[in-house]
């Protein structure tokens, strides 16, 4: 290929400049032009595309976010957007295409390889939710920004002897809580995979201040349930002092773990190296510390396993 496009698509995540500015200096080195899509898909149809060179990608491998921003966009979702994003990308010249984004944003990566455009998705995002990769990109470093929200909070809860319920993200995936609530040393981990009744919660919370505890923290995943009605429930059962935290957008933002620089790097270059050889329809990932890539169709496919044996450890070492 002598001509490659780069977009990134859905939620914005910790590493994606990385892999972008991989994705430019690899396929310049390997001889290709390449071109920067601004807002995802909905700039594909818009036909936003800029030229991308060396130093358009300077200094942004510590940035968070993504330089060529990012959009939902309902029409690429269709038939006819999708042909159009084919016939644009046709028109500019552009031979294949790299996706830094999620499960949705594979699937039109998925639209374009089955219309005959090579298209190859790198993991961006910070649930940690696709199930065929160890890691996502934006997952440690989201995971960092909740532990050290926790370690502030913790601060506070214990000086006033007060249990605070600290909501985070990841949809309908538990990771965020999960990882942060262990390495945060939450007394309760909360995610929608694993159901806790609000007695269980309670009767593990007075126990901890039972064994001499000063202070609790409950780390509670935005896919099961709300922190504020949690704090609440727990108050009138209870009487403890309940305080709760909604992190939100916060984790999405701030300056890219080491970790996430190198995976945005190693997949930006992996990915590069596919639509060298014509390969399209294939997601990279990361198993056992090895970068490597398989179907996009068999890879969305994959179901979710959520970390059993690392839950019930969470909760063995808070006591």
């Amino acid at each position: 290929m002598k001509k490659i496009g780069v977009l990134t698509s859905g939620g914005d995540a910790p590493g994606m400049n990385a892999a972008i500015r991989a994705v430019v200096r690899y396929g310049i080195f390997a001889g290709m032009e390449v071109v920067g899509i601004e807002r995802g898909y909905a700039g594909l149809l818009e036909n936003k595309m800029i030229p991308m060179s060396m130093r358009s990608v300077s200094d942004i491998i510590q940035r968070g976010g993504t330089i060529l921003r990012t959009a939902r966009c309902l029409e690429f979702k269709t038939p006819e957007g999708q042909e159009k994003g084919v016939e644009n990308l046709r028109k500019a010249g552009i031979e294949g295409l790299i996706v830094i984004g999620g499960d949705g944003s594979f699937m039109g990566a998925k639209a374009l390889s089955e219309r005959g455009f090579p298209a190859v998705g790198i993991p961006g995002t910070i649930d940690n939710d696709l199930a065929y990769t160890d890691f996502t990109l934006g997952f440690d470093t989201a995971c960092n920004t909740v532990l050290d929200a926790i370690n502030k909070i913790r601060d506070t809860m214990t000086s006033h002897e007060r249990v605070s319920i600290v909501e985070v993200m990841g949809r309908k995936c538990g990771d965020i809580a999960l990882y942060a609530g262990l390495c945060g040393g939450a007394e309760v981990i909360v995610v929608p995979e694993h159901k806790l009744s609000i007695e269980t919660i309670c009767e593990r919370l007075t126990e901890s201040k039972e064994r001499g505890k000063l202070s609790g923290i409950v780390v509670l995943a935005e896919g099961a349930g709300n922190a504020n009605d949690l704090a609440k429930e727990i108050e009138s059962r209870t009487g403890f002092s309940i305080r709760s935290s909604v992190l939100g957008h916060l984790q999405r933002g701030g300056s890219p773990s080491m970790k996430d620089r190198y995976l945005g790097t190693s997949m930006g270059v992996y990915a590069v190296k596919l639509l060298e050889k014509g390969v399209g329809n294939r997601i990279v990932g990361i198993h056992k510390n090895k970068i490597f890539d398989m179907d996009i169709v068999e890879g969305c496919a994959m179901k979710k396993q959520f970390d059993y044996e690392l839950y019930n450890m969470a909760a063995i070492v808070a006591r």
